[in-house]
């Protein structure tokens, strides 16, 4: 019998606030046994530091220990690196996710600009027609956050806003952070059991 090989998943985390939407995300994909493939970019570094308090000078050293200990397998591409797998189409991956989303990467990613591995990566799932998410984090919206939204919405790219619900009663910051990557996780049919359902015990 041939062994399956893990499937592949690419984590963007932008300089939105919500940094640790994308650390709790990448740690239950590597909790699952997925291999990430994860990007963050310079601002996104800089959310790190202002909102986890998170400083590396060696950042690929810094996301090994941080990320060590579960089964799947990180792999950390600096954004600058436009010749990373995950910049070809020819390297298979099930989909990418960018939680949180900058308004001024989604903006990039729904006006084909490229100029860095994130966007990239998104214009690669776009051009191949993988799932792609994106988790906007920004309030109030004005008409070009909404337009830039509704034309992703149309070519197919899957927007999950970071609005937590209530409705299952939350107790905790973790709670609600867990929401948001369970919605992410739904979108992709992979099971969790980060929340619990409407109408059901979990």
């Amino acid at each position: 019998m041939t062994e399956l090989k893990p499937k592949h998943f690419v984590v963007g985390i932008t300089g939105a606030s919500g940094g640790i939407y994308g650390v709790r995300l990448t740690e239950t994909l590597l909790a699952l046994g997925y291999t990430v493939h994860l990007v963050v970019s310079n601002a996104g570094w800089r959310v790190f530091k202002e909102e986890l308090g998170f400083a590396a000078t060696d950042r690929e050293g810094f996301l090994n220990e941080q990320f060590k200990g579960y089964p799947g397998s990180l792999l950390y591409h600096p954004i600058a690196d436009i010749g990373a797998s995950i910049a070809s189409g020819s390297f298979r991956t099930e989909g990418m996710i960018i939680m949180p989303c900058s308004m001024g990467t989604l903006s990039a990613v729904a006006h084909g600009s490229s100029d860095n591995l994130m966007t990239r990566a998104a214009d690669v799932m776009l051009k191949e027609g993988r799932s792609l998410v994106l988790v906007p984090r920004e309030t109030p919206l004005h008409a070009i956050h909404l337009e830039n939204m509704l034309k992703l919405s149309r070519l197919g790219v899957k927007l999950i806003p970071a609005m937590p619900a209530f409705y299952f009663g939350p107790t905790s910051m973790d709670d609600l952070v867990n929401f948001m990557v369970g919605k992410v996780l739904d979108s992709f049919n992979i099971e969790h059991h980060l929340f619990r359902r409407w109408g059901g015990d979990e």
